[in-house]
């Protein structure tokens, strides 16, 4: 995870729509460039979405995705709004959503 964002919870990252591993080049699935735009990334600007794992016909392969800041913020703020639209917690106002608050900050804090 880069030093800039706080690590992203795992309720949020399972939340968080990724491209399928099949149709990522080698640079997008082993965290080179940016999963979702194809950026080169740096240690210091690449977030890290975890380790995630892909069933295929050998077994269950891992991989680990990162991206640029624009691109999480851009991706989040997405998935915010489908998540929100089937969320009865996100719908009560008197409740509060882990799933919900952490892309919004996710949102926030990406896009700084």
């Amino acid at each position: 995870m880069s030093s800039t964002l706080q690590e992203i919870p795992a309720a949020v990252l399972k939340v968080l729509t990724l491209p399928a591993l099949p149709g990522l080049d080698e640079d997008r699935a082993a965290g080179r460039v940016c999963v979702w735009g194809g950026e080169r990334l740096a240690i210091e600007t690449a977030v890290d979405l975890g380790e995630q794992v892909a069933p295929s016909r050998s077994g269950d392969e891992r991989w680990f995705p990162r991206a640029c800041r624009a691109c999480v913020a851009d991706r989040a703020h997405r998935d915010l709004f489908a998540h929100g639209t089937t969320c009865t917690r996100c719908a009560d106002p008197d409740a509060e959503c882990p799933v919900g608050r952490g892309l919004y900050r996710l949102v926030r804090d990406a896009r700084r």
